[in-house]
């Protein structure tokens, strides 16, 4: 039985980790199209924290402020996950960017650049641009459509990948290798917006392009690691 102690320390940990439930939710936001509220992903995120006052076990190592942590985002992430706001033709679309991607790298023996992959889509450059920020404005976080069991995107280092608890040594390593083969720029996008923690606007001012240019190269890299790791499967 739980007693009155019990849960006035509940109580007091719930009342000392919401500003932890508040900090990721305002991490995921800025990620997110506009019509994701702040509320709402602070409402998941106090249910993962509750999960956690209820199932944690100081035997097992971790502290609780980790153990904390995955819950929270993992319920969040949970919650997004329910929400389809993207729709099917552009879902398709993009499994077919994919594709294509993967079909030139194996002819190219490179990553293909922009202007080959409109050509064998059959479509115009413009009409490829705005379709990378169609599926861009859909992805939650896309690294969680990497690996079906998600992770966080909190680093690109390779001592510190998203998924190190998640992932075996060689999907780690696979991962590793398919982020160092992208295009100079898209990696180093990758490493802002992940690892450095920009949101698109600040990282299009260090790349010198737009805020809708870097949609449109952070969606493409997206596409190229789904490629390169689809592959490996």
């Amino acid at each position: 039985m739980y007693t009155a102690q019990g849960r006035i320390q509940q109580r007091e940990l719930l009342t000392q980790y919401m500003p932890l439930v508040r900090r990721h939710a305002l991490t995921l936001q800025v990620r997110l199209p506009a019509s994701i509220e702040l509320d709402d992903l602070v409402q998941a995120g106090t249910v993962g924290l509750l999960e956690a006052l209820g199932r944690f076990d100081a035997t097992q190592g971790a502290s609780f402020a980790t153990f904390a942590s995955q819950r929270i985002r993992g319920a969040m992430l949970d919650e997004l996950r329910t929400r389809d706001w993207l729709p099917r033709s552009v879902r398709r679309a993009a499994r077919a960017v994919d594709d294509t991607i993967r079909r030139l790298e194996q002819q190219l023996g490179r990553p293909p650049e922009e202007g080959e992959i409109a050509r064998e889509l059959e479509m115009p450059l413009s009409e490829y641009q705005q379709l990378l920020n169609d599926t861009n404005s859909g992805q939650l976080l896309p690294f969680e459509e990497l690996v079906a069991d998600g992770g966080e995107p909190a680093s690109l280092d390779a001592g510190n990948l998203p998924f190190d608890q998640l992932l075996d040594e060689q999907q780690r390593q696979t991962l590793i290798a398919a982020i160092d083969a992208l295009p100079e720029r898209e990696k180093l996008l990758m490493a802002l917006y992940y690892q450095e923690e920009l949101n698109l606007k600040e990282v299009g001012a260090v790349l010198g392009v737009t805020e809708s240019r870097v949609s449109q190269l952070h969606s493409q890299a997206i596409s190229r690691l789904r490629a390169r790791l689809n592959d490996a499967v």
